[in-house]
């Protein structure tokens, strides 16, 4: 058979599969076919809990979650919570130049004099960033949170917004503001769930964290939900975050708490050493548990649970993180300031080199010297030690004597690393969280906005 022959059979087999493929599907399934590419179900982080926690309700604390078809189909994308009178909220956010309309609203109105006994609410979107839109996403913001206040009968200025995804795009915010009535009427101190389902964005799985304290009287209850995949470096929040308690505290207090313990939390996990314009964080107390105020030694409790709800959340982010396959600490001791020792552990956390090894399951231990020599850190070579976990793999300047190579590529197997180095300068330390960086990122992040 010719070269011809080829091709025109080749061109009446083409013919007859449309044929049959016209018989089998009616009109309307054709044209969806034809426009409507077939995309695979996106994989769970390996790394993700076996599911989402059982979060403790919080009276005084309503959700509800819908579709609106900002960006998706077929999926929660928005979400509302009406918060009970006299709620105090307190927060931290991104200190990017470049940050959203919705944090610099949500700033300004944390600074505004909280109404006498005013309720509050928080709106949340994914699929649209609403950042870098100029005086049309200022429009877009006031439009949400107006729509919202009026709904829900509390003051504009109580009213907190939150968009993410793509930046640079207009939020179709009509699409928000028609459904609002809808959220209103299924809202339920029951449905959090929803509401960290409705802002992931690239998330494989939704995050949540919780604590129990025994207060004065009774306890006191924290439950807390968060979206972050990837944009995630140390700059203020570094997600969307939003943390709800039953305690009685003031506002003061609260704010206090938040800003001693959001650097070590949401501060010291870097997915891909890029700063998000929309990170927010939230924290909301309705006082509504039968507990006293918070003062004195349940004060120091509840700060410590506050902690770890928000290490918590800060981790599943990085188990979250695009593409990763393991989980890292980098902990960096004996650095002679703070500054160096976080210096230090962010270079190797968010070496692509480093990542890259820890992605090929490759104990390529000189990519870590290199990190802490381009770190600005105070180091000197004859002092370092590094290891990996407990396997002690070079100290004195040199790869020590009794390490073998093969222990340091069976160690990297593990889905959980520590990567520990001693600069053995000074008394210094801090650990950072990070995850390897693999092709599966590259995807992601090419695939984005198509």
């Amino acid at each position: 058979m010719g070269k011809k022959d080829w091709k025109a059979k080749a061109k009446a087999l083409k013919k007859e599969l449309e044929a049959l493929r016209a018989e089998a599907l009616p009109p309307a399934v054709q044209a969806v076919a034809e426009v409507t590419p077939v995309k695979a179900a996106k994989p769970v982080s390996p790394l993700a809990p076996a599911s989402f926690p059982i979060l403790p309700v919080i009276k005084g604390a309503e959700f509800a979650a819908i579709g609106a078809g900002i960006k998706y189909q077929n999926r929660k994308d928005v979400m509302l919570v009406r918060l009970a009178p006299g709620t105090a909220i307190a927060g931290a956010f991104t200190r990017s130049s470049t940050r959203s309309g919705c944090v610099r609203d949500c700033q300004a109105k944390l600074a505004m004099k909280v109404p006498e006994g005013a309720g509050a609410a928080i709106i949340v979107n994914s699929g649209n960033s609403n950042a870098f839109t100029g005086a049309v996403g200022d429009a877009a913001v006031a439009a949400v949170t107006g729509g919202v206040a009026e709904a829900l009968g509390v003051p504009a200025s109580r009213v907190f917004s939150s968009s993410t995804g793509v930046i640079g795009e207009p939020l179709p915010y009509e699409k928000i503001t028609v459904v609002i009535d809808a959220l209103v009427s299924q809202l339920s101190e029951q449905a959090i769930q929803g509401a960290a389902e409705a802002i992931m964005t690239t998330d494989t799985f939704p995050k949540g964290a919780a604590a129990v304290v025994q207060g004065d009287g009774g306890p006191i209850h924290i439950s807390g939900i968060a979206k972050g995949s990837g944009m995630i470096a140390p700059d203020m929040a570094t997600m969307l975050v939003y943390i709800f308690t039953d305690a009685k505290i003031p506002a003061a207090t609260l704010q206090k708490m938040i800003s001693r313990n959001v650097d070590d939390t949401f501060n010291s996990i870097t997915v891909d050493s890029d700063t998000s314009t929309s990170d927010t964080l939230l924290v909301a107390a309705t006082g509504q548990s039968a507990a006293a105020e918070v003062k004195g030694p349940v004060a120091k409790a509840f700060e410590t649970a506050l902690r770890g709800v928000m290490m918590n959340l800060a981790h599943q982010v990085v188990r979250d993180g695009e593409g990763a396959t393991k989980f890292v600490e980098v902990r960096v001791t004996g650095a002679v300031t703070p500054a160096d020792a976080q210096k230090a552990a962010l270079a190797i956390a968010n070496s692509p080199l480093v990542k890259t090894a820890v992605a090929g399951q490759d104990p390529n231990w000189g990519r870590i010297v290199a990190a802490i020599g381009k770190s600005g850190a105070e180091a000197d070579r004859d002092r370092l030690t590094i290891r990996f976990g407990d396997i002690l793999v070079a100290e004195k300047g040199w790869r020590c004597p009794d390490y073998k190579e093969e222990d340091g590529a069976n160690y990297m197997l593990n889905p959980e690393l520590l990567i520990h180095v001693d600069m053995g300068l000074g008394k210094a330390a801090r650990s950072v969280w990070t995850c390897d960086l693999t092709n599966r990122y590259i995807e992601i992040n090419a695939d984005y906005r198509s």
